[in-house]
């Protein structure tokens, strides 16, 4: 039954996408870099943006480190919901081989980087984390630990 919903939901993404191309037309040229800073929580960009397990703080943690280690994007939500997908992080590139991806995983940071944005999604590439406050909601009392 899992399986049939994450076919369902797949078809529907790629539709999506696909639909999104389209209208869009040609696709625009990257933005030139702009320096910002982000606060928020490290997120496993899957789970987050296909909802198919609850993709927040130590209720997803496990699930996030597996995905990153998988090689499965990692990004940062801002408190508007923004999502910044993440290139590369201290200047290694964002995969399994670079441990701050794992260390950071559902964590809530700062970071200082390069923005970049494209066809409407933004594009980070982290230089510094400023700050690190450690895994976002520390209990299961508001997200249990089995997706809803």
């Amino acid at each position: 039954m899992a399986f049939g919903r994450l076919k369902v939901t797949l078809t529907v993404v790629i539709l999506a996408i696909a639909a999104m191309i389209g209208a869009t037309g040609p696709a625009a040229r990257a933005s030139e870099p702009e320096r910002v800073e982000v606060t928020g929580e490290i997120i496993d960009t899957w789970c987050y943006t296909t909802e198919v397990m609850y993709a927040l703080g130590t209720a997803h943690h496990r699930c996030a480190v597996w995905c990153a280690v998988g090689g499965i994007p990692v990004s940062i939500v801002d408190e508007n919901d923004t999502v910044y997908v993440i290139l590369k992080i201290d200047g290694d590139s964002h995969n399994a081989s670079n441990p701050t991806v794992v260390d950071i995983q559902t964590h809530q940071v700062t970071v200082d980087g390069l923005l970049y944005k494209r066809d409407g999604v933004n594009y980070l590439i982290v230089e510094t984390v400023l700050a690190d406050g450690g895994i976002v909601n520390l209990t299961h009392e508001d997200h249990p630990i089995q997706p809803q």
